[in-house]
């Protein structure tokens, strides 16, 4: 009886055994078919949209001592307000006529161009002068030239004339003394011819020699035009030099006043960065604790202001592998360093605590380390990120791809395969399979 009893408590024990396994098997294979979102997941740290919406630090412009401060550590401050003020430390900014001077130089170095102006204006007319006198003493010169060649004609007629007359007061003297050889002629008549022969070769000598005269002052009259021409010209030339000479030195002025106005202005403005002055609102932090009568450098921080109004975003950074599967606008889910969170990275309409998010950006190239930069912003639609969130904070961000079975899943990730690529705007080509 008692073997009749332990027999069929061993049957139904394995009976028992064969249904629990059954039951697990058909729960295995179930859970095999069930859907899975594949993802990557990755760290990251909260930082913001816009550059300008980071933590800045405040660096002066010039050198200086610090003179006095204005904010502390945990102030609120609006763009423009006063955070210190420093003092000159340079020798060559020291002096504090400088602006004044610098006017003063300026406005003399304008009156010299008005002085050179001037004497410009007075060379010109000078050489207009010049040119007048010029063209009078030339066409004077012109005009005698003219008389003396027109002498020079009258002259050389007046030659011809006294040779005829020569030649026949000549004539005149052979025949009469042929005549008074022969007695037709008297001795006196043939004297007075001689004496008329000789008074026409004396008018003909004093013709050559007036012509000759004339003949010179024609030359002297070409000399005197040519060397008016070379005077004028040298005059003009050396009046010229002077003028170009003017223009230089009122060039040169100029170029000295503009220099001397970029310096008045670079003054100016130096001055206006003695006051240090928030470029933004935002909090105070990190003030410098050395306090009143330090010297501070050029692009030494004195402080960080910390935006008060941002825009946060998620910096992640994904593997080259999963880069082509990443796009703008994908969904993400993002859990925050702080927030308590239940995680389902394969179903994550059934996780608790993450924060729904898109990807903003996408870089091109790849960092030192080797990955690609990502950030993702919030879903504006959905749930909204947590206001205590501040720049820095780490997280992990899951960014849901293509839904597959589990079977597949843990085949991929035995087999060491990248997740599957689905497009938003794309269904999946097995849908459209099963729906045909």
């Amino acid at each position: 009886m008692v073997n009749q009893n332990y027999y069929s408590d061993s049957v139904w024990a394995g009976k028992r055994f064969q249904k629990i396994i059954l039951i697990l098997t058909s729960s295995f294979l179930i859970f095999l078919f069930l859907p899975w979102t594949q993802n990557i997941q990755t760290d990251g740290i909260v930082t913001t949209l816009r550059p300008n919406e980071r933590p800045q630090s405040v660096q002066p412009v010039i050198a200086g001592q610090i003179m006095k401060w204005y904010v502390k550590d945990g102030d609120i401050v609006n763009e423009g307000d006063t955070i210190c003020v420093i003092g000159e430390v340079k020798s060559e900014y020291l002096d504090p006529g400088l602006i004044g001077q610098t006017s003063a130089q300026i406005q003399a170095k304008e009156n010299s161009v008005l002085s050179y102006s001037s004497k410009i204006d007075a060379i010109n007319n000078q050489i207009t002068q010049l040119e007048a006198n010029r063209d009078f003493s030339i066409q004077k010169a012109k005009v005698k030239y003219e008389q003396e060649q027109f002498k020079y004609q009258s002259e050389l007629a007046e030659l011809k004339a006294a040779e005829v007359n020569a030649k026949i007061a000549q004539q005149q003297l052979v025949r009469d003394s042929i005549l008074g050889q022969k007695q037709i002629k008297s001795p006196l008549d043939v004297e007075n011819r001689r004496v008329k022969y000789q008074e026409a070769n004396a008018k003909l000598q004093i013709q050559k020699a007036k012509l000759d005269i004339t003949r010179n002052a024609i030359e002297n009259a070409r000399i005197e035009l040519q060397n008016i021409k070379v005077e004028y010209g040298e005059k003009l030339a050396k009046t010229e030099s002077d003028r170009y000479t003017a223009i230089s030195s009122q060039m040169e002025t100029e170029s000295e006043i503009a220099k001397l106005r970029i310096q008045y202005s670079n003054y100016l403005i130096r001055n206006g960065f003695y006051v240090i002055r928030a470029p933004q609102d935002g909090m105070i932090s990190q003030t410098l604790s050395n306090g009143v009568g330090i010297t501070v450098k050029e692009g030494q921080s004195i402080c960080t202001i910390v935006p008060s109004n941002v825009n946060l975003a998620v910096e992640l950074f994904i593997k080259p592998v999963d880069m082509p599967l990443i796009e703008i606008g994908s969904p993400v889910q993002v859990i925050f360093d702080g927030w308590p969170t239940m995680v389902f990275s394969g179903w994550p309409e059934m996780t608790y605590g993450t924060f729904p998010g898109k990807i903003y950006a996408v870089d091109n190239v790849l960092n030192e380390k080797g990955y690609y930069r990502v950030l993702v912003k919030a879903d504006n639609g959905k749930k909204a990120w947590p206001k205590e969130l501040k720049i820095g904070v780490g997280s992990m961000s899951f960014m849901l791809l293509k839904r597959v079975p589990v079977w597949y899943e843990l085949w991929r990730q035995l087999n060491g395969f990248p997740p599957d690529y689905y497009h938003n705007n794309r269904k999946d080509p097995t849908e459209n399979a099963k729906s045909k």
